[in-house]
């Protein structure tokens, strides 16, 4: 067998094995410890329960789909509205009460004597403060978006959906599916 037959084989092997020692360790309610991540404080990690520790290595991944998603919308609308209304498009183009409370929200950051998040006022803005955002400058966004009414939806139960992932509870079987069909939906809005 060639050598690089035998690596692949290899990959493959360890791949399965692994799968099955997921599968034992969900089904004996034990922890193997086989996935310490590096970053983890060890000291409190282990700590926790095991059940609760499988609770969010599972919300992990609804939790990086979503980081990706309202990164890449926060991009979208900034690289939009600056290109269609110059770098001064925040004092332009945003409404006055989100204006207002991510003013509030900076002020609250800053005084709390935490490393600021952002030097991106865009970054304190809420989710749903984004959709006003896009809705109050509609003819900015009417190429990218193919209609204002799905639009409008999908945004709505994007919002809806982030809030157990933000939050740290689990999502429901239905709500994963949903959560799937959404950024699908997302992204044919876009089509």
């Amino acid at each position: 067998m060639e050598p690089e037959a035998r690596i692949k084989l290899f990959g493959m092997s360890h791949s399965l094995v692994e799968r099955d020692l997921d599968k034992i360790e969900e089904r004996l309610h034990i922890d193997l410890e086989r996935d310490q991540m590096e970053d983890r404080e060890d000291e409190y990690y282990p700590q926790f329960a095991f059940a609760l520790r499988t609770e969010a290595h599972d919300m992990g991944k609804h939790y990086e789909l979503f980081y990706c998603l309202e990164k890449s919308i926060r991009k979208l609308i900034s690289e939009t509205l600056e290109s269609v209304h110059g770098e001064n498009w925040w004092h332009t183009c945003v409404p006055e009460p989100v204006l207002t409370n991510v003013k509030n929200n900076m002020q609250k950051e800053l005084e709390s004597g935490v490393t600021l998040r952002s030097d991106d006022e865009l970054d304190y803005a809420t989710f749903g403060e984004l959709g006003e955002i896009v809705r109050s400058n509609w003819e900015s966004f009417d190429a990218i978006f193919s209609n204002q009414k799905a639009f409008n939806r999908i945004m709505t139960s994007l919002n809806i959906l982030r809030g157990p992932i933000a939050h740290c509870s689990p999502l429901a079987e239905d709500e994963i599916v949903r959560l799937q069909l959404s950024v699908k939906d997302w992204f044919r809005l876009m089509g």
